[in-house]
């Protein structure tokens, strides 16, 4: 069925920050992408209507195979977008998911950007490039996922198309598992952060309660009315 830029248009106005767009298009990496980062953090939503129209008339034409040899341009906003999403994703693995390393966690962001559209990488370079630069940099996210980007840029490839295309029920199940894949573990490292500040503030009262006790019984040793607690 022809695609539509009205419709992609207004899938980007209601739902651009989650991706309904892309969705529509058949960009289901690129999709999942902006699920996971809201729409490339705000900006890539906005970058996303200036493409929309070739996005269309793409999605409305036969895809062409890449030709054997070829190697993409390089793009820096898809440079950019691997640097910062591979930073992201490291950052969301050190913060709520401690069982992830946060390596392994660019690596993944580092991918997803540079796997979107019909582009490519090496992913088995890329992943020991992400544990060799933690280690290297001492398991700083930035540069880690800034070496990690070289290298996913210069592996870049063409991806050819799949024949036949999954059907919409196993690109959404796709979808879902990507999204279930980050979500849950964030949701999970999340809740666990919340219960433990809950725990702290709710003993908070009592101890504080506790402190006039402690100080009077300190104050009638000091004057000898009490003789010492035992020790045990």
């Amino acid at each position: 069925m022809a695609k539509s830029l009205v419709v992609a248009l207004g899938l980007w106005a209601l739902g651009g920050l989650l991706g309904l767009h892309h969705l529509y298009l058949g960009r289901d990496r690129h999709a999942l992408l902006w699920i996971l980062t809201l729409g490339g953090f705000g900006a890539g939503w906005l970058w996303d209507l200036w493409h929309l129209p070739g996005w269309v008339a793409t999605a409305n034409g036969s895809p062409r195979p890449p030709q054997d040899g070829a190697v993409p341009i390089l793009s820096p906003p898809r440079v950019v977008g691997q640097l910062l999403v591979g930073a992201y994703f490291g950052l969301v693995a050190a913060l709520g998911v401690p069982w992830v390393p946060p390596p392994l966690a660019v690596a993944l962001g580092v991918l997803l950007v540079a796997s979107v559209g019909d582009q490519g990488t090496n992913r088995s370079h890329v992943l020991v490039a992400a544990f060799l630069s933690s280690l290297l940099f001492q398991g700083g996210l930035l540069p880690t996922s800034l070496a990690t980007t070289a290298v996913a840029a210069w592996h870049r490839r063409f991806e050819h198309p799949r024949d036949p295309p999954p059907t919409l029920a196993a690109r959404l199940c796709h979808l879902g598992l990507g999204v279930a894949a980050f979500g849950i573990p964030l949701a999970w490292g999340g809740v666990s952060r919340a219960l433990g500040l809950a725990g702290t503030v709710l003993r908070l009262p009592l101890r504080v309660g506790v402190l006039p006790l402690h100080a009077g019984w300190a104050l009638l040793e000091g004057l000898g009315v009490v003789g010492r607690a035992p020790e045990g």
